[in-house]
C-alpha cells in the first residue's frame, strides 16, 4: 500500500486531518506513534468507539498506538476522588481491549508522568505564553459556558498540550470537541522545541435521545458492554423522526458503523409488512427519506446489528 493509499484510509470517517503533508512525512516514519486520550469518568460507549475504529485502523498501518488514561484530567474535572477514578479506568482500558485493539497498545496513565519535573517545567513554559482568553477558548463546553469556571478548567487544556508532548506522538486523534485543544498544540508546542502532531478529528455522535452529543453523563448512549436487553430498550426508545436524515442517531450509527463494517443492513419485518430486506448505504437513506422505511425497521436493523458487533465485547468482558 503506498502512501496516498494509506491516506485515504486514514481520510475515511474523519472530518479533517491537519495537515495532509505533514501526514505523508510522518507515514515515511517507521514506527509512527498515534494517540488518544480518554478521561475516565463513565461508560465507555459507541462515541468513544469511533475513535477506536480509527485506532485500529492505524495500528493496521503499522502505527504505535499509545491510549493515555487522563486520570488527573478527570480529576480536574471533578468526575470523582481519585479512587473512583482509577477503577473507572480499568474498567475503561477493558473495555478497549475488548474492542479489539492489537496486544501491542500501550495504556498510559497520566498520573504515571505528570508529576515529572519535565512535565511540570513544560506546563510552566505554556502557562506564560497562554492567554486566558485562549486557554478559555480550549476549555470544554461545559467550563465554557460556567460564569464562574475552576482554574482547574484552565489548566486541563495546557496539561493535554504537554500530553503529547511527554508521549511523543506523530498524531493526535479526537473528537471535533477536542479541536480547539489540539490546535493550542499545534501553536505552542513548537515554541517549546516539541514535536507538532498532526491532528485528525472524527465526528460527533448525536445521543439516543437527538441530543448533539452522545455522553455517558447525560444516559443518551450505547455502552458498549450493554446487555441484549439494555440494547434494545435503548434503541426502541430512541429518537428517530421519520424520513429525516440529518442529525438523525440510527443514520448516523449506520453510516458510522454498519457500512464501515459490512456492504448491508438486514432489516426483519414480518410478511405482511413487506418481509425482510437488505439495505446498502444508498438505499438505505433512500427509502428512508422518501419514507418507505418506518423508523421502528430502521431501529430494528441497528438493534439486531448492534448486539452482532458488540457480543465479542460482552464475552470479553464476562471472561476476564
Amino acid at each position: 500500500m503506498n502512501i496516498e493509499e494509506k491516506i485515504q484510509l486514514i481520510e475515511e470517517g474523519t472530518l479533517e486531518v491537519i495537515d495532509k503533508e505533514e501526514l505523508k512525512e510522518v507515514l515515511k516514519k517507521d514506527h509512527p506513534i498515534a494517540y488518544t486520550g480518554y478521561e475516565p469518568s463513565g461508560k465507555i460507549h459507541l462515541g468513544h468507539a469511533v475513535t477506536v475504529q480509527k485506532l485500529k485502523t492505524l495500528q493496521k498501518l503499522g502505527f504505535k498506538i499509545k491510549i493515555l488514561l487522563a486520570d488527573y484530567h478527570a480529576f480536574l474535572n471533578g468526575k470523582g476522588s481519585v479512587e473512583e477514578i482509577a477503577e473507572t479506568a480499568e474498567y475503561n482500558k477493558k473495555c478497549f481491549q475488548a474492542l479489539g485493539l492489537d496486544e501491542t497498545t500501550e495504556y498510559v496513565y497520566g498520573s504515571s508522568f505528570q508529576l515529572d519535573s519535565d512535565y511540570t517545567d513544560k506546563v510552566y513554559q505554556l502557562a506564560t505564553m497562554t492567554t486566558l482568553k485562549r486557554a478559555r477558548r480550549s476549555m470544554d463546553q461545559v467550563s465554557r459556558a460556567d460564569d464562574n469556571p475552576k482554574v482547574a478548567s484552565v489548566i486541563y487544556p495546557i496539561m493535554q498540550t504537554v500530553d503529547m508532548a511527554a508521549l511523543e506522538v506523530d498524531i493526535a486523534l479526537g473528537g471535533m470537541e477536542q479541536r480547539k485543544i489540539q490546535m493550542l498544540a499545534r501553536e505552542n508546542l513548537e515554541k517549546i522545541g516539541e514535536n507538532v502532531p498532526v491532528c485528525i478529528h472524527t465526528p460527533l455522535l448525536h445521543g439516543l435521545d437527538g441530543d448533539a452529543k452522545m455522553s455517558s453523563s447525560k444516559g443518551n448512549y450505547i455502552a458498549v458492554d450493554d446487555s441484549v436487553e439494555e440494547i434494545t430498550k435503548k434503541i426502541n426508545k430512541s429518537y428517530c423522526p421519520q424520513g429525516e436524515i440529518e442529525d438523525n442517531p440510527m443514520i448516523e450509527i449506520a453510516e458510522t458503523f454498519v457500512y464501515p463494517n459490512q456492504d448491508t443492513l438486514l432489516i426483519k419485518r414480518p410478511e405482511k409488512f413487506g418481509g425482510d430486506i437488505e439495505l446498502t448505504h444508498d438505499e438505505l437513506i433512500k427509502e428512508f427519506s422518501e419514507g418507505n422505511l418506518h423508523p421502528m425497521d430502521l431501529k430494528n436493523g441497528i438493534k439486531d446489528f448492534l448486539i452482532e458487533f458488540f457480543a465479542p465485547v460482552r464475552k470479553y468482558m464476562e471472561e476476564n
